[in-house]
C-alpha cells in the first residue's frame, strides 16, 4: 500500500511549492474536499521505484478556535491522522516563530514521524541559521528549496526511510485466483449499504485483516467459485459477527484501494449526477490503469427525465471511460447486483487477456492498409510488428520507423481495432510506439 506523507506548517513558508515539487506537476491534484477556502489537496509522487501520496494543507494554527482557520487546523489535523509520515515546512529567513513552536507541540503528541524541513535555504547547508531549528525538538532540520529543486530527494529519502514497501511487481491472478475488488465513490452514494448487501446475502469468508494505521480492510469473500477480495473505501468494521458499515470517506483510502486492486467498481448516486469530485476519482483510476465498472445507485429514485440527463451527464464528464461498463442498480433494494458481478468479471477478464504477437501484428497491418497514418514530414510512419507487453492494464508495443509524429488521434482508431478484435470491455489500453534507430542518421 503506497505510503502517506502529509505537508505541514504555517502560512506562505512554501508547502504548496514542496508539494509541486514532490509530484513534479503542477498538475498532481487528484481530489479536492469542497465546502472550505483551504482544502486538502492530494497528489502522486515517485521516488526511484517507490510510490506514495502527498498531502498539501492550508496554514495551521493549532489553537484556533473560530471561522475558517479552526476548520483549516481541522483539515490539517486530518491530514496528519491519514499519513505515515510528515514533513513541517519552515521558513529560514523568518526563523523560527511562536506558531512554528504551537505546530511542533501539536506534532510531538500524534505519534507520527515528523520531517522538520527549512525552505527557502539556497546554498545555506552549512548556515548557522540552521540552528535555531534544534529548538523545535523535532531533531535535525533538513535545509531545501522548493523553489529551486535543491534538498528534495533526500527529505523525501528521510520520509520514506524504514517504511516497508510491498513487492510492487504487478501481481495479475491467474483463473480461480483472488481479484482483488475495490468500490469506491463520493460520501452516501451507497458503498456501505452495497457492500452490507453483498456480506449479508453472499456466502462468505471474511475477516479483518488490518493494513496500515488508517485500519484499511480487506475482507475475502467468494461467490460462484470465484474468490474476491474487497478492498474497503467505506469504513467497514467488525463488531462481533456482525458487520458494521460506517459511511466514512477519506481520500487516501479511496487513492491506496483503487492502486491496490484489480477492478474499481465506482458507484454514483442517480439523485446527485456526476459531480466533480465523481470525475477526480474516475481520472484516478483511468491514470492508475485498473478495470473499471461504474454502477448508478438509487436508479429507481428517479423520474425519466432525470435518468435521461444522468445519461447525458456521463456520456460527457466521464466520456474518458466511455470502455466501461454502466449499470443501474438499487443497492438497499438489491436490485440489479447479478449484472454488476458480470460485468466485474468481464472487466477482469479483459484486463489479464493475453494476446498473441502474430494476432496483434496481422491486426495492426489490416488496420494500417485500412487507414495509413498521415506522412510526417519527409517520411511516413512504418509499422512493422506489434506485441503485449504488459498486462492489467494491456499495452501494446508497436515497433517500426518514424513512429514519434503518431497522432493521439491514429493511436484511438488502432485502440479501437485491437478492443474489437479481443472485446475488451472495462479496462483502459496503453499504447507504446517504439521507432527503430536509423544507422544512416547524423551522428552528433
Amino acid at each position: 500500500m503506497k505510503p502517506v506523507i502529509a505537508i505541514v506548517g504555517r502560512p506562505n513558508v512554501g508547502k504548496s511549492t514542496l508539494f509541486n515539487r514532490m509530484t513534479k506537476s503542477r498538475d498532481a491534484i487528484v481530489a479536492d474536499f469542497s465546502g472550505l477556502t483551504r482544502d486538502r489537496h492530494y497528489g502522486d509522487g515517485r521516488s526511484g521505484e517507490h510510490e506514495f501520496i502527498v498531502v498539501d494543507t492550508g496554514g495551521f494554527e493549532p489553537d484556533s478556535t473560530t471561522g475558517i482557520v479552526k476548520e483549516m487546523a481541522k483539515q490539517t489535523r486530518q491530514a496528519v491522522a491519514e499519513a505515515d509520515a510528515v514533513i513541517f515546512v519552515v521558513d529560514v529567513r523568518s526563523g523560527v516563530s511562536g506558531q512554528d513552536h504551537d505546530i511542533a507541540r501539536y506534532l510531538r503528541t500524534v505519534g507520527k514521524k515528523v520531517i522538520l524541513a527549512v525552505n527557502k535555504a539556497e546554498g545555506m547547508q552549512e548556515s548557522p541559521l540552521l540552528g535555531e531549528f534544534f529548538e523545535l525538538g523535532l531533531g535535525e532540520p533538513h535545509p531545501i528549496s522548493a523553489a529551486h529543486g535543491q534538498g528534495i530527494r533526500s527529505l523525501t529519502d528521510a520520509a520514506l526511510a524504514h517504511f516497508e514497501f510491498e513487492d510492487e511487481d504487478e501481481v495479475t491472478p491467474e483463473d480461480g485466483g483472488p481479484i482483488k475488488l475495490a468500490v469506491a465513490g463520493r460520501p452516501n452514494v451507497g458503498k456501505s449499504t452495497l457492500i452490507n448487501t453483498w456480506l449479508g446475502e453472499e456466502r462468505l469468508v471474511a475477516f479483518d485483516q488490518p493494513g496500515t494505521t488508517r485500519d484499511a480492510i480487506t475482507v475475502p469473500f467468494e461467490r460462484n467459485g470465484q474468490k474476491f477480495e474487497l478492498i474497503d473505501t467505506a469504513g467497514l468494521r467488525r463488531k462481533g459477527r456482525v458487520f458494521e458499515a460506517i459511511e466514512k470517506f477519506s481520500v487516501v483510502k479511496t487513492l491506496q484501494a483503487i492502486a491496490d486492486a484489480n477492478v474499481v467498481l465506482l458507484l454514483l448516486d442517480a439523485t446527485q449526477g456526476v459531480t466533480d469530485q465523481d470525475a477526480h476519482i474516475a481520472g484516478y483510476i483511468l491514470e492508475s490503469g485498473r478495470a473499471v465498472v461504474i454502477a448508478i445507485n438509487k436508479w429507481d429514485a428517479v423520474d425519466a427525465y432525470q435518468k435521461e440527463t444522468l445519461q447525458r451527464s456521463i456520456e460527457q464528464r466521464l466520456a474518458f471511460l466511455k470502455f466501461a461498463a454502466v449499470l443501474h442498480i438499487s443497492a438497499i433494494k438489491r436490485q440489479g447486483l447479478g449484472p454488476v458481478w458480470q460485468a466485474i468479471g468481464d472487466a477482469h477478464s479483459s484486463a489479464i487477456k493475453k494476446m498473441p504477437t502474430p494476432v496483434l501484428t496481422r491486426l495492426l497491418l489490416e488496420a494500417v492498409e485500412h487507414q495509413a497514418p498521415k506522412r510526417a514530414g519527409a517520411f511516413r510512419p512504418k509499422m512493422r510488428y506489434a506485441h503485449q507487453g504488459g498486462m492489467n492494464p494491456p499495452l501494446i508495443v508497436i515497433h517500426g520507423n518514424s513512429l514519434d509524429h503518431i497522432s493521439e488521434t491514429y493511436k484511438r482508431f488502432l485502440e479501437g481495432r485491437f478492443r474489437e478484435h479481443f472485446k475488451l470491455t472495462g479496462t483502459p489500453m496503453r499504447i507504446e510506439l517504439r521507432s527503430s534507430k536509423n544507422p544512416f542518421g547524423s551522428k552528433d
